[in-house]
């Protein structure tokens, strides 16, 4: 499996938490000026993912312009035209925030930044090596994780146009 690393303009927020999620590293600071993106996209090496044709146009060889409106249909686009795969296992890796990776850590190390109810009763936690965030699995967890399945790994729809 190819280690996919992106860059995603202002408009592709939603897009970029999602690929958070799934465990790919990716680089989304809204206001960052395009010219600067691009230039970070190609000194990192990553794929610069875009709805701007502008930016598309003079940005560099590993651009991708997203023509899809919903995330479902730019996540499509990308397993289609890049054979983006995803794989369960690293699923949760990265902050939704901040990109940075996710250490497990105990109760002990978390409970003053958790509700006293999540401290008592969760099975596991998680911190952000970047931003300090603290995750744990909440009531939402399983529909996060059927969203994930559904666009990165259930059987994509006819090609794309």
């Amino acid at each position: 499996m190819e280690d996919w690393r992106f860059a995603c303009d202002a408009m592709l927020g939603t897009l970029a938490r999602w690929l958070r999620f799934a465990g790919f590293d990716v680089f989304f600071a809204p206001h960052v000026a395009d010219a600067q993106l691009a230039q970070r996209a190609r000194v990192e090496g990553r794929w610069l993912l875009t709805q701007d044709r502008e930016l598309a146009a003079r940005a560099g060889p590993r651009v991708l312009l997203l023509r899809g409106g919903s995330l479902l249909e730019q996540v499509v686009e990308l397993r289609q035209r890049l054979g983006l795969r995803a794989e369960p296992s690293r699923f949760f890796t990265r902050c939704s925030r901040c990109n940075g990776l996710l250490d497990r850590v105990g109760v002990e190390e978390v409970v003053h930044q958790v509700p006293p109810y999540v401290a008592a009763h969760a099975q596991l936690f998680v911190r952000c090596r970047g931003c300090g965030r603290v995750y744990w699995p909440g009531s939402h967890l399983p529909r996060i994780q059927a969203t994930l399945h559904k666009l990165f790994t259930a059987p994509l729809p006819g090609p794309w146009p």
